[in-house]
């Protein structure tokens, strides 16, 4: 379990703020992450990495030189959010362009994307490469599916090498994609992990038992089995991962290898030795050569007891980024020159626009929204736990958490918007963009959709109506179904905003007020989120699981239910 800690919900804040203290001869705080201490040659590539905190040493201690030169690092198992992503980028950034590298998780791609569109809109050339090593969540012919666990390492050290050489963005591109292709890991644990401030792991294994195919998230496997002997362990990760071995390998390439054997948290460095012995006889059986094996932690999950075996299967080209010199506060080869530019210690200060104020209507009716997003704040808070819960039986147990911190946000800006006599347009924009940075994730991007479209439709001028309301939410909807990809019957918070958004048009289109027609589609929302119980997950981290589950409703559509409930509660004398 996790010992240390204060508010869990400021974890992650603070252990970035210790590690940053601790090396600050190699690395600075940026907000939204941390970037190398020397700053990268004008004009050149340079790659931000990114991910949820709760990997250590992954994202940020691969942060330095012969790595990457910026690493958004967001909450516990959560994305990092597209602002915190941009401010690392543009931290980094030396005019040769940047490549986004990062796991394959949909919270992960749907921010990157924002901040690269917000990124080329300005000007900056962004490319992205996101990492698909994990053989055992999708099979080989959707590995478009496969989720990114330790063999980012690799891809990550390829494509910095080929940006530090000064070779270009399409050049840096092509050899972290090539990086991508030859790349394949497994993973197996004989624990769940537990996030701060739970008193249980996400998911409990059995003495004796083994999952094998589980992600870095808490996940649990695809299934289980006895637990083997340490040969055994081996002999299994080993014959697994090279029915995957890459055509170009099949076709006559060289059969070099990089060889990753990585502990998830528990697993002692002694047991990994006793493991990568077998592994290493095995490898050398098959006629493979194996060049510079690590054996470490790379990428963990907090106390989970488990490892992975990665294998890399190398050209000439990438054979040189294996081998080449690296040198940040985790991860030493070699020597390194550094620039002797410092980058800026700390991002600036960004200053706030002031706020537009709103008619005394809309003034009056962001008072009735402020009051509405505090009563989904508390309701949110309250149930929590059992989101989190939920959210363990098949992904990774953070949507209570994410949700807290970015509700929480959301009504902290929402009371700086009320003091500054914003509309309810407005006071819903701010408090959409303060959910969305400080929750990150999926569920951050999503709400914060949802809240700025809401904020749009309403304005800072009319009273709103009824009908008004309708044609914001069905506007969230799209962007929501657009941005996310997921549709009704995918298992996600669609299946109620769907019924939600038809049901409020449909009561505002016979006359009814705002607080009667929420009312009706409240109800039919809480009904579809139940329902949700018998559909199995399609898109996002429980799809690997679908059928663990069957059964149970899905933690976001519940959470949206919640919080459409507790609005509804408030605003009754509409």
């Amino acid at each position: 379990m996790t010992y240390l800690f204060n508010n869990p919900e400021n974890f992650a804040d603070e252990l970035i703020n210790g590690y940053v203290a601790a090396h600050r001869n190699l690395i600075h705080l940026v907000d939204g992450g941390v970037i190398r201490k020397h700053k990268a040659q004008p004009g050149q590539v340079v790659l931000v990495i990114g991910g949820g905190s709760g990997h250590y040493p992954a994202f940020g201690g691969f942060v330095g030189s012969g790595l990457a030169h910026g690493a958004a690092m967001g909450n516990v198992f959560a994305a990092p959010s597209a602002q915190q992503i941009c401010n690392v980028a543009q931290a980094v950034d030396a005019g040769g362009g940047i490549l986004f590298c990062y796991g394959n998780y949909a919270g992960d791609v749907l921010n990157f994307n924002q901040a690269q569109e917000q990124l080329c809109a300005i000007g900056i050339d962004v490319r992205t490469v996101i990492v698909t090593d994990d053989i055992a969540s999708a099979p080989l012919t959707e590995k478009h599916k496969r989720r990114g666990i330790a063999g980012t390492f690799p891809v990550f050290k390829a494509a910095a090498v080929a940006a530090d050489s000064g070779k270009s963005l399409d050049d840096v591109f092509r050899i972290a994609t090539d990086a991508n292709d030859r790349v394949r890991t497994l993973g197996v644990a004989f624990s769940g992990c537990t996030l701060p401030g739970a008193n249980k792991p996400l998911f409990e294994v059995a003495n004796g038992k083994m999952e094998v195919g589980m992600g870095i998230h808490g996940e649990p496997g695809l299934y289980r089995i006895d637990a083997p002997t340490a040969d055994g362990l081996a002999e299994m990760l080993v014959d697994k991962l090279l029915t995957e071995t890459p055509s170009t390998i099949v076709n006559g390439d060289s059969a070099r290898i990089g060889v990753i054997l990585n502990g998830l948290g528990s697993v002692k460095y002694e047991e990994l030795f006793v493991v990568y012995r077998r592994v290493d006889r095995l490898l050398f059986e098959r006629g493979l050569t194996i060049i510079d094996p690590i054996v470490d932690e790379l990428i963990t999950s907090f106390d989970m007891a488990g490892i992975s075996l990665t294998l890399f299967w190398m050209n000439d080209e990438l054979e040189k980024t294996w081998i080449a010199a690296a040198d940040t506060p985790t991860f030493h080869k070699g020597n390194i020159v550094r620039s002797n530019i410092d980058t800026p210690s700390a991002s600036q200060i960004k200053e706030k626009s002031p706020l537009e104020i709103g008619s005394m209507d809309s003034q009056s009716a962001a008072a009735i929204v402020f009051v509405a997003l505090k009563a989904a704040c508390k309701v949110i808070t309250k149930k929590s736990e059992e989101l989190g819960r939920l959210d363990a039986i098949a992904g990774d147990g953070d949507h209570g958490l994410g949700m807290q911190r970015g509700i929480t946000a959301a009504v902290v800006a929402a009371k700086e918007a009320l003091d500054a006599k914003a509309g309810a347009g407005t006071l819903l924009t701010v408090a959409g963009d303060a959910w969305s940075d400080r929750a990150g994730g999926t569920s951050g991007v999503l709400w914060g959709v949802i809240l700025r479209n809401l904020g749009n439709a309403l304005g800072d001028e009319a009273t709103p109506q009824a009908s008004t309301v309708a044609v914001g939410i069905a506007s969230a909807l799209r962007d929501v179904t657009n941005l996310g990809k997921a549709q009704l019957g995918d298992k996600t918070l669609v299946d109620v905003l769907f019924p939600f958004s038809s049901a409020l048009a449909a009561a505002a289109s016979q006359g009814l007020s705002i607080a009667d027609s929420w009312a009706v589609a409240a109800d039919i929302a809480n009904g579809a989120a139940q329902s949700t119980k018998n559909l199995l997950p399609k898109i996002g981290r429980a799809r690997p699981h679908a059928e663990q589950s069957l059964g149970t409703p899905d933690p976001g559509a519940i959470s949206m239910a919640l919080i459409i409930s507790a609005i509804g509660k408030t605003i009754n004398f509409l």
